[in-house]
């Protein structure tokens, strides 16, 4: 066992009377050391009950004859860090949590971990961590959030976003915001749509690095509590069969999970995570790879913000196994994959069906023969930029206007709010990339004003940041390269034509090649935002969105 490098030994008295004082006894020591690493907080939603989830792992593990031995990993709650500095801190959050788990891992040898993130940056983060260690591993999230109701109407955080929007034009009364607040988040979990955590975790199915139900079991039913025992109980399984993530996280595993992207319409911000989980696997995920299993894969779910379901209606119509047995009646699913479970993808969807073909659409009737996100190039992104398509207004998918140009998502959210953005403009929020933000932020409240203000349906977005899972509307992040290393959207003025063809997969500038270069030959980089601490390290070691912004 990897632990005997702390246990075993008449050299390792000392390292023995350490356990003695946390109270581990001798039997205890004697079995595998399983690490539980637990995002517990009280400042995220979806972490604030992790406590019943860590521990309900620590039982199955102790039924499956090992030692649990909890540590924490720290995260960034999105929706409290959104349009204020700390938004910043989010996307490097997931650095920290790989390196620190590498850390408390290699440093105590662990035979084993659970990973119970919830979260946005936490869940890849995690993964990252089990795909470097190459130790058994498995993840059980906290599970959605159920949605806020209204009468008969459905509403979730973006909601609440949309809804200050909504005020400022003059659409809805302040009572109204009031009392979306209140209704808005009824209890712990993930936000209620398929946003960024509850994207990621579906996606960790589809890896299969966890056990089947884990991105759509709603955080407050006994069936999450369940699935953490037997999370428990299978990583010993794991481990006496030494099964690894470098067995698991194949690259046609993540194949699989493009696929399954494709199908439910998951953030952008699974294009981020997923090629820097397959970096520290060995694995090279390009936009290519991203656009060629878009252009085959059916979108299956317009789940929230695309639509009005929420991820716990798409656990009632049969969760992740269901679309995936949906997308294998084409062949669009490689079944012989190993999963966390032993057994394989195909065994894991055997005799599985759709419950419901109003949230998951017959595989013979999608919303659309492509998927869920599309990649778009161009002189204006040269390297990529990414959009959720399916979360687009059929009016927008073609798009000509003039740019209406901001260096950072503070003015941006100035001019919206102050009514001073029109129809038929293309707004450009530059210097919000991962060197120039730095940091990469999301950025739900200016895309949110506008679909609260009635315009998500006349006005673009186009950032080197990025957008919240919440984002609905023609909103193109992740443009690559980015302001701050010179690339094109640098050099974009106000009043310069910008056209958009998301089916076609074009972002142009049209400005002529020869006034791009004079431009250019005059541009400087501002000077760093941020000068110190963590984020300028950052900043200088992080790479371009269209890599996942891996940090080398």
């Amino acid at each position: 066992m990897i632990s005997d490098r702390v246990k075993k030994g008449m050299e390792k008295a000392p390292h023995r009377s350490l356990f003695n004082a946390m109270g581990y006894i001798k039997e205890e020591l004697d079995r595998p050391l399983i690490g539980v690493v637990n995002a517990k907080s009280e400042i995220v939603p979806g972490h604030i009950h992790l406590d019943r989830i860590a521990e309900a792992v620590k039982a199955g593990i102790r039924m499956g004859g090992g030692t649990p031995v909890e540590f924490p990993a720290i995260g960034v709650c999105d929706g409290i860090a959104m349009n204020h500095i700390g938004m910043k801190y989010s996307l490097a959050t997931r650095e920290l949590i790989a390196d620190s788990i590498e850390c408390m891992a290699i440093a105590h040898g662990f035979d084993g971990l659970v990973l119970v993130p919830n979260c946005d940056k936490i869940v890849p983060g995690m993964l990252m961590a089990a795909a470097r260690l190459d130790i058994p591993a498995l993840v059980v999230s906290g599970g959605p959030m159920l949605g806020g109701r209204i009468g008969d109407q459905k509403i979730t955080l973006t909601s609440l976003f949309e809804g200050v929007g909504a005020v400022k034009a003059g659409r809805m009364s302040l009572q109204q915001l009031e009392e979306l607040e209140e209704q808005g988040c009824p209890g712990c979990g993930s936000c209620a749509g398929m946003f960024t955590a509850n994207s990621m975790n579906c996606l960790t199915e589809a890896l299969g690095m966890a056990l089947p139900g884990n991105g759509t079991i709603p955080a407050v039913y006994a069936e999450r509590i369940r699935l953490a025992k037997y999370s428990g109980i299978k990583i010993m399984e794991l481990v006496e069969k030494n099964i690894k993530p470098s067995d698991i996280l194949t690259e046609e595993a993540f194949y699989n999970a493009l696929t399954l992207d494709m199908a439910l319409g998951c953030s952008t911000n699974s294009v981020l995570h997923l090629p820097a989980i397959a970096h520290e696997a060995g694995i090279k995920i390009n936009l290519d790879m991203v656009n060629e299993i878009s252009g085959r894969t059916p979108n299956l779910c317009r789940l929230s913000p695309a639509g009005p379901d929420q991820v716990e209606d798409l656990h009632r119509a049969g969760g992740v196994p269901a679309v995936m047995a949906e997308l294998n009646k084409k062949g669009l699913i490689n079944t012989n994959l190993l999963t966390v479970t032993g057994g394989t993808i195909g065994d894991n969807i055997k005799n599985v069906t759709v419950k419901d073909y109003n949230i998951i659409r017959s595989i013979d009737n999608p919303y659309s023969t492509t998927g869920g996100i599309a990649v778009l190039w161009g002189n204006l992104a040269p390297e990529g930029a990414v959009v959720k398509q399916s979360a687009v207004a059929p009016e927008m998918l073609v798009h000509k206007g003039p740019a209406r140009v901001f260096d950072s998502e503070e003015e941006v959210i100035d001019a919206i709010l102050n009514g001073k953005i029109n129809k038929g403009e293309v707004v450009v929020i530059r210097y919000e990339g991962p060197k120039g933000g730095p940091g990469m932020r999301e950025m739900l409240s200016p895309t949110s004003a506008l679909a609260g203000m009635g315009l998500d349906k006349h006005v673009a977005l186009i950032t080197d940041g990025r957008f919240s899972g919440a984002t609905r509307g023609a909103s193109i992040g992740h443009v690559s390269p980015e302001a701050m290393e010179g690339g094109t959207i640098a050099l974009v003025k106000d009043g310069d034509m910008i056209s958009i063809d998301i089916p076609a997969g074009k972002l142009e500038l049209m400005v002529p090649q020869q006034e791009l270069d004079r431009r250019r030959s005059e541009w400087k980089a501002p000077e760093p935002k941020i000068t110190k601490g963590y984020l300028a390290r950052y900043a200088r070691l992080v790479t371009s969105a269209n890599t996942g912004a891996v940090v080398k």
